[in-house]
């Protein structure tokens, strides 16, 4: 899969290469996202986004029209992320859900965000659900019937 991961900090990148494994194509850039940075997603499939950067339907938008599919946070939150312009879009959010939130994050738990942010692309990949990661608004996982995950 083809993505760009915006807003990578200097100390994301050795975790994310090494949970990448070369199997993803992924550009680190460092600029946050916006309405002038997403021409930067053009021939991808994912990007890859952090809490401060702005992912509100405008930007959605201009990401469906480069051809994004698929958008992963690096945070456990989703807040930042308009998920039902996403969603307007056929466009799938995952999120982190067990991101550290306090500021003395341990190098382990780094290492676990970014095996978790490749594990998302891996499953899309793969063309399965993301399971806990789902950030999806229109709830893609649950059947009508409530017996559980789609498989």
């Amino acid at each position: 899969m083809k993505a760009v991961a915006y807003n990578i900090k200097h100390f994301e990148k050795e975790f994310l290469a090494k949970a990448n494994q070369k199997k993803h194509d992924i550009t680190l850039i460092a600029n946050p996202l916006g309405i002038n940075t997403a021409i930067y997603a053009e021939g991808k499939d994912a990007v890859i986004v952090f809490a401060d950067d702005d992912v509100s339907a405008l930007v959605i938008e201009k990401l469906a029209g480069l051809g994004i599919k698929y958008i992963v946070t690096r945070s456990a939150g989703t807040g930042h992320i308009d998920t039902k312009a996403a969603a307007a879009k056929g466009i799938k959010v995952a999120n982190i859900p067990l991101y550290p939130t306090q500021e003395n994050t341990t190098l382990q738990e780094l290492q676990d965000a970014a095996i978790q942010t490749i594990t998302n692309l891996d499953l899309w990949q793969a063309n399965k659900c993301v399971g806990d990661a789902c950030a999806c608004a229109n709830n893609c996982r649950i059947l009508p019937t409530s017996k559980g995950p789609k498989q």
